[in-house]
């Protein structure tokens, strides 16, 4: 947790660039003279726009950067003109927290106009917005939208020089292609109940149980990794309680150390959020506190409501994700771990071409995609190796996978490294070690242990490598296969297994 890695410093600069663009955008709300709840609107409304806004390509980014209005403003209108209609307000709160899940199947630009529309309608209850403030707080999100886009945009343009990679594709498949369907029914029952219990607990405050709720459902798929990300949620919001009652509740609202700890707080989201969901609410539960404080509505008291409202939340998406249409673990990892084979085949596949002199052959995004699709399956298989994870025997399996996918990886760098060489070239050694890892993963992914079968004949004019360029791609082939073959036990190991078959 203490020293993860930072490759090229990217998230110390995301977080950076972070609190400049909220910096900026609270600052243009001042001056413009709003009231302190819009500048808290605005402030969240830039955060979301950095947080959220993860499109593949810069365009798409600004694209739906100009779009979070379109998303937010309706919403902002509903909330505040319901505000006193309870019985109204808490209906129209559940279909936006279902249609904010269920537009997570249009890929991250759904996903991030369904969290800005959520948060929109969850910021007025609380600042317990009324009608009369919307102009004020349709100003100051278009300020700050304005502001965010100019720092990412213009100002500190991080994603044009370093391009952010292409998230892995939808899982394929009838019953995967219904997931965010099935999570929009999730969400929305473990919702209304959240708000239930949550205003039998607080008629002013209930809201924090289905905010928890909401963000437990986001970037999950199956039931365990839900129950993980719940339990992360509420040891992180335990950890900043007890830190705000150390510093937020003696500040007591002063602005200048406020201002400058919400900054720290800001930097700590976006720095940790890539590493540690539980160091990530650590800061977004301190960061509330003080603004409570800026409120003046901060005691003790109101910090422990709180936590019961977290843990309100997290039972309620727990008990969701166990009874209402549940999405299996084992079924996430399958497709996950089967994906990532297949992407272990296809740089292989390319290396050995562009090793035998086709210029058109570019093995390097398909290492790029490995590792996007490797990280997908550490995040799938994270609840069997929780150190909470009563099942040792899963648990030992699902670290075996993850170390033997890792080792893969680290041979398709090698492989794609000696391509790129252009004096590289390949013998008959290459190839057929090439095919047997291409019938290794077929035995792997198929619907059934599949019998060997003929190796191809060597090719009569392929041309020998050099010794160095021949004998390193032929190490991290080799390699490729063994490690393959090592994989078998574990993912064919029942019961448990992680790849299911019919």
């Amino acid at each position: 947790m203490f020293v993860a890695p930072d490759p090229g410093l990217a998230r110390l600069r995301n977080a950076s660039r972070a609190v400049l663009g909220i910096a900026l955008a609270v600052a243009l709300t001042e001056l413009a003279g709003l009231s302190l709840s819009a500048s808290i609107t605005g402030g969240l409304a830039a955060l979301l726009a950095l947080f959220t806004v993860t499109d593949s390509t810069v365009r798409a980014q600004a694209v739906t950067t100009l779009l979070l209005p379109v998303a937010g403003f309706p919403v902002l209108a509903l909330a505040t003109a319901l505000h006193d209609l309870t019985l109204l307000r808490d209906t129209a709160f559940l279909l936006v927290v279902f249609c904010g899940v269920y537009a997570r199947r249009w890929g991250p630009r759904g996903h991030a106009l369904g969290i800005f529309a959520f948060m929109n309608f969850f910021t007025t209850q609380f600042l317990h917005a009324v009608p009369g403030q919307l102009p004020e707080l349709y100003a100051a999100v278009a300020l700050s939208l304005a502001a965010a886009g100019a720092v990412r945009f213009v100002l500190w343009p991080l994603e044009r020089r370093t391009p952010p990679p292409a998230a892995p594709a939808p899982l394929p498949g009838t019953g995967l292609a219904r997931v965010t369907t099935r999570q929009a029914v999730q969400a929305a029952v473990a919702c209304a109940v959240a708000l239930a219990i949550g205003q039998l607990l607080s008629a002013d405050r209930w809201y924090w149980a289905v905010g928890t709720t909401w963000w437990i459902f986001v970037n999950t798929v199956s039931r365990g990794e839900t129950l993980v990300r719940g339990f992360r949620r509420v040891l992180g919001t335990v950890i900043g309680i007890a830190v705000g009652m150390v510093v937020a509740i003696p500040l007591d609202g002063a602005v200048a150390p406020t201002a400058a700890l919400v900054a720290l707080c800001v930097f700590g989201i976006f720095y940790t959020a890539p590493v540690s969901y539980s160091w990530m609410m650590l800061a977004v539960t301190l960061m509330a506190g003080l603004l409570y404080g800026l409120l003046g509505v901060l005691d003790p008291a109101l910090l422990l409501l709180r936590l019961e409202e977290t843990a309100v939340g997290a039972v309620c998406a727990a008990l969701a994700v166990l009874l209402i249409l549940p999405v299996s673990t084992h079924a996430i990892n399958d497709a996950w771990i089967q994906r990532s084979l297949r992407g272990v085949r296809a740089a292989t596949s390319v290396s050995l071409r562009r090793l035998a002199g086709d210029p058109d052959a570019d093995p390097a995004p398909h290492a790029a995609e490995l590792e996007l699709l490797l990280g997908r399956v550490r995040l799938s298989l994270a609840p069997l190796v929780h150190p909470l994870s009563p099942f040792r025997g899963r648990k030992e399996r699902a670290r075996r996978v993850l170390a033997l996918l890792d080792e893969c990886a680290e041979e398709v760098r090698g492989l794609v490294a000696v391509a790129a060489d252009p004096a590289a070239g390949h013998d008959e050694r290459l190839a057929a070690a090439c095919w047997r890892v291409e019938a290794a993963v077929e035995r792997l992914t198929g619907p059934g242990t599949a019998g060997p079968a003929a190796e191809p004949e060597p090719s009569a004019t392929a041309a020998p490598a050099p010794p160095a360029a021949g004998q390193a791609a032929l190490g991290h082939v080799s390699g490729l296969e063994k490690l393959l073959v090592a994989l078998h036990e574990p993912l064919r190991t029942p019961p448990g297994s992680f790849i299911l078959r019919s």
